[in-house]
């Protein structure tokens, strides 16, 4: 099962924040070469998405080259992908973290506040991950 979390109100169309999370877990190695993802409807009723939806994401990434589909067996990861480094990885994160804490300062959270609300986060995701095997 794949841990993917979708936000309904940031502005960002739903499957390009499918794509997004797919390409991350994809260049980072947590999703392997030839691994096999969720089935279309399955992830659909996991994320509680029109299918529609799924198949945009997953025809946006196959066109990308990061996976590509059996026919009758199913989707799988590419594995021509290569991950990100440590220095990609960390500019991404970087960029997020920017945007926190910016609206974390027009929210008056100072740093205190946003640490422990990201420690929270933290904790959280990790107890709710599922097994980190296959994703």
């Amino acid at each position: 099962m794949l841990h993917l979390t979708i936000s309904q109100g940031d502005g960002v169309p739903i499957y390009l924040q499918l794509v997004r999370q797919i390409k991350t877990l994809i260049a980072t190695g947590r999703l392997k070469p030839d691994g096999e993802l969720p089935p279309v409807r399955v992830l659909a009723q996991q994320l509680v998405l029109n299918p529609n939806t799924v198949v945009r994401a997953y025809r946006e990434l196959e066109v990308a080259g990061l996976i590509y589909k059996k026919r009758g067996a199913g989707t799988y990861v590419s594995s021509e992908v290569t991950p990100y480094t440590d220095a990609e990885c960390r500019r991404i994160l970087a960029e997020r973290a920017d945007a926190l804490v910016v609206e974390g300062l027009n929210l008056g959270y100072d740093e205190d506040k946003l640490v422990a609300l990201l420690r929270e986060r933290h904790k959280t995701l990790r107890r709710d991950a599922p097994d980190e095997e296959g994703a």
